[in-house]
């Protein structure tokens, strides 16, 4: 029997494809945080049903809208403007949301105690992103040193990125590849219909699809 393997699925196109690399060596458990974002509807309906795609049954729905009281992004704060690509933005962006990761993977690390899981993925990237501080290599090197501290004598959990150093087109390759359901996947920061087509998340996959040469399955506004 395959080794159960937890995995962080949003609803967009990295995690998607990072439960296709999982879906090799592993069985999947999905795991999807609700944090009070602008699409939250639209994201856990790509993760139900991405989930279904890949016949998950292990599936577990949080949620941590504490996240919004707290703020501090425009991703979960309406006074805050999401910025267009074309926008100059210096520094961290405002859709980073503080800390946002270390509660997500907290959540993971709890269930996988429980399960019984090895590892722990998550479509994290850092050479092609938005510069956020809680996607980079080194951050997670030490949250593995932490779940090691902070967990049973015998438990051996790790977190594993297997997109971390891709570009956002060879993760879309990777995906086609692997037969991932790119068609279900949600990455809009602002709409929860149709995709607005310019905010930085909609560019970035955009222009990825564009430079691996395949159509992007899902419809923009005009």
């Amino acid at each position: 029997m395959k080794a159960l393997a937890i995995v962080l699925v949003s609803g967009g196109l990295d995690s998607c494809v990072t439960a296709a690399v999982a879906s090799k060596d592993y069985e999947l458990a999905f795991l999807h945080v609700n944090y009070g974002q602008r699409t939250e509807a639209r994201e856990l309906r790509a993760f139900k049903e991405i989930a279904d795609f890949y016949g998950v049954s292990k599936r577990f729905i949080a949620s941590i809208d504490y996240l919004k009281k707290i703020g501090g992004s425009s991703l979960i704060d309406k006074d805050l403007k999401i910025p267009d690509y074309r926008e100059k933005i210096e520094g961290i962006p405002s859709t980073y949301v503080p800390f946002r990761n270390t509660h997500l993977i907290a959540i993971a690390v709890s269930w996988a105690e429980v399960i019984c899981a090895k590892k722990i993925f998550i479509g994290a990237m850092e050479e092609d992103s938005s510069g956020y501080p809680d996607c980079r290599e080194v951050y997670f090197r030490a949250y593995n040193q932490l779940i090691d501290l902070g967990t049973r004598p015998e438990t051996r959990i790790e977190i594993e990125t297997p997109i971390i150093h891709l570009k956002k087109w060879e993760v879309v390759k990777l995906g086609a590849e692997l037969g991932a359901p790119l068609h279900l996947t949600w990455s809009c920061y602002r709409s929860e219909d149709i995709a607005c087509g310019r905010c930085e998340s909609c560019i970035l996959r955009l222009k990825a699809f564009r430079k691996a040469g395949i159509k992007d399955p899902i419809a923009y506004q005009p």
